[in-house]
């Protein structure tokens, strides 16, 4: 009876084909980002206008803008102006983060390890790491926000009285941005620790090499 050959396998090509087209649908991203790196640019451009806008103001002695343009430019005036420019370039840094965080975790690798420009960030960024760190980001955005409305609140028109309900809704939206980067990092702690866990148990233990075994069994006897 002759012995029977390899056995032919055939592996149907469709599913390996759409596969290899889902994939290579990651790609469809890379348009957004650099949409979002002309919004940087933006944002750089609105920079130099408030920058531009500061220094006249701070020259002339004047305040062009706020609630009381062509009144004299105060201390308050310049907090303002540079709490403006403080909210720009977090928003910027939010910016830099979805666009290399997001090409590294969902696109493709930027291969930068080594380089001493990368980001330390970057060495350990995923999807849950990258959500925390936005959620800090914005953290950070709205109190900017929040101080610029304790400083300068919000009033009334024809009452001049200040708006405590958009204050206080304001603050309010600042205390969940704050429980929800809480949440966030909790369920990325709790992910890591049960990912570490399975990793961790069930591990096999080396067994002792045959000679070492030999040589215990002959030292107790």
């Amino acid at each position: 009876m002759p012995a029977p050959g390899p056995r032919s396998s055939t592996v149907p090509r469709g599913p390996a084909g759409v596969g290899r087209l889902l994939f290579f649908s990651r790609w469809l991203q890379v348009p957004l980002y650099l949409g979002l790196i002309v919004a940087q640019l933006v944002y750089v451009w609105r920079f130099l206008v408030e920058i531009g806008h500061l220094i006249a103001q701070v020259v002339t002695g004047i305040a062009d803008g706020g609630a009381n343009p062509g009144a004299p430019f105060t201390e308050g005036d310049v907090m303002l102006a540079v709490l403006q420019l403080v909210d720009i370039v977090m928003i910027s840094n939010l910016l830099i983060m979805v666009i290399i965080g997001g090409y590294e975790t969902f696109v493709s690798r930027i291969r930068l390890r080594g380089h001493p420009d990368e980001p330390e960030w970057l060495s350990h960024v995923n999807a849950n790491v990258l959500k925390t760190k936005l959620a800090t980001a914005i953290i950070g955005i709205s109190s900017v926000h929040l101080l610029r409305t304790f400083i300068q609140p919000a009033r009334i028109p024809g009452t001049g009285q200040i708006d405590t309900q958009a204050v206080m809704w304001q603050a309010i939206l600042h205390a969940l941005f704050v429980l929800s980067a809480i949440g966030l990092a909790c369920i990325d702690r709790i992910m890591t620790t049960t990912e570490a866990g399975k990793h961790g148990h069930g591990t096999p233990v080396p067994d002792v090499v045959p000679a070492q075994r030999a040589k215990v069994d002959s030292a107790a006897g």
